[in-house]
């Protein structure tokens, strides 16, 4: 669910998201404002480590992706999932982030090769889990038949629909090699309590079933709806999305959880990014650990009387922090086009926020 947690941090900065913001560079969220017009010590060594990536791949005939050519690369059977710096790119991207610091790609439009990776994962079959409790199960409909439009095409994809009302679950036209499993579980009085216990769930049915149905996890909010070409461009052992509220704005501006006696606290001299809950992922056992991870830390916050800021989204957080993915998404991915204004930057929307209201929604 795109729920409150999501919607506050978009009326709280909606500033940073807009005057923070460079016309011709995505700001960096580590360097460090006080250090005024000169660049961090972190942030020279960025330059120098993609410099350094630059000169390698210059010199490496697995990585010619970084000259911004298209290269002839015959595959076969035994290829399996290639090494990212095989595959070739159209022109880079000189206006974004399009590199971690521990040199993770950042996925924008311009970044990958959809023809190429289509075949890469030619065999591979995704998961995609979707809570629709209460009647957050009014957006499956939309959910899922945008979902059928945009969301691995020409892949085999099963949809894993979490509700507490399976008859209300829709019946809508799929494509080959693709199914909506529907998983009947409990609801809870507080929609806190449902976004927390989200991972406990992904984290059980992960054990039960997941690890022997599907490759991928791919664990999204439901009152969303698909809006251009998401694939497997996604797909790595382990990715997080930018979340679209803080992703120009600088670390000191990111809402982790401050309190030392959370299991999701961050300090404030920490922190990369900041996630979003809506939309993270990976093969089945990286979010099996993830998930597992996240519930027992709410749990043993649950013991000692607190509940992060933002429930999942914070232990995510943190989760992510200490645990570096290997794939990050861009605001591409996550946007509400009625809290924020649109940035040049962003060449596509492909998974947008549906208008609702939230009192309604979340009551009886």
């Amino acid at each position: 669910m795109l729920c409150y947690a999501m919607l506050s941090h978009f009326s709280r900065v909606r500033l940073c998201a807009t005057h923070r913001r460079q016309p011709t560079r995505l700001p960096r969220p580590w360097d460090s404002p006080a250090l005024g017009p000169s660049k961090s010590l972190l942030s020279r060594r960025v330059d120098e480590w993609v410099e350094l990536t630059g000169l390698f791949c210059l010199s490496s005939p697995e990585a010619h992706h970084v000259q911004g050519q298209r290269e002839s690369l015959t595959l076969s059977e035994g290829d399996g999932h290639l090494d990212s710096c095989r595959i070739p790119e159209v022109p880079r991207r000189v206006d974004v982030l399009v590199m971690t610091p521990w040199f993770a790609p950042v996925v924008w439009e311009g970044t990958f090769d959809s023809a190429l990776l289509d075949v890469q994962f030619r065999n591979t079959t995704i998961g995609l889990t979707v809570f629709a409790i209460k009647k957050y199960v009014v957006f499956l409909r939309l959910f899922l038949e945008t979902a059928e439009k945009y969301f691995m095409v020409g892949h085999k994809v099963i949809y894993y629909v979490f509700t507490d009302r399976p008859a209300d679950v829709p019946q809508i036209a799929l494509q080959d090699g693709r199914q909506v499993v529907v998983l009947h579980v409990g609801n809870y009085r507080r929609w806190q309590d449902i976004s927390m216990h989200r991972m406990e769930m992904i984290s059980n049915f992960s054990r039960q079933r997941f690890l022997r149905e599907v490759d991928y996890l791919v664990c999204l909010y439901v009152d969303m709806k698909f809006s251009d070409h998401v694939g497997v461009e996604i797909l790595a052992p382990l990715f997080g999305t930018l979340h679209p509220g803080f992703y120009a704005a600088d670390r000191q501006s990111f809402t982790y959880e401050r309190r030392p006696l959370s299991r999701a606290y961050i300090p404030r001299d920490e922190g990369d990014f900041y996630y979003a809950g809506g939309f993270f992922g990976g093969s089945v056992p990286e979010v099996y650990r993830l998930t597992t991870a996240c519930h027992q830390a709410m749990t043993a916050d649950q013991a000692q009387g607190i509940e992060a800021v933002w429930h999942d989204e914070s232990h995510l957080n943190r989760y992510l922090l200490s645990h570096k993915p290997s794939k990050v998404l861009s605001p591409e991915y996550l946007w509400d086009e009625q809290m924020l204004q649109r940035p040049p930057l962003l060449r596509k929307l492909r998974y947008v926020a549906v208008p609702m209201n939230h009192t309604e929604i979340r009551s009886r």
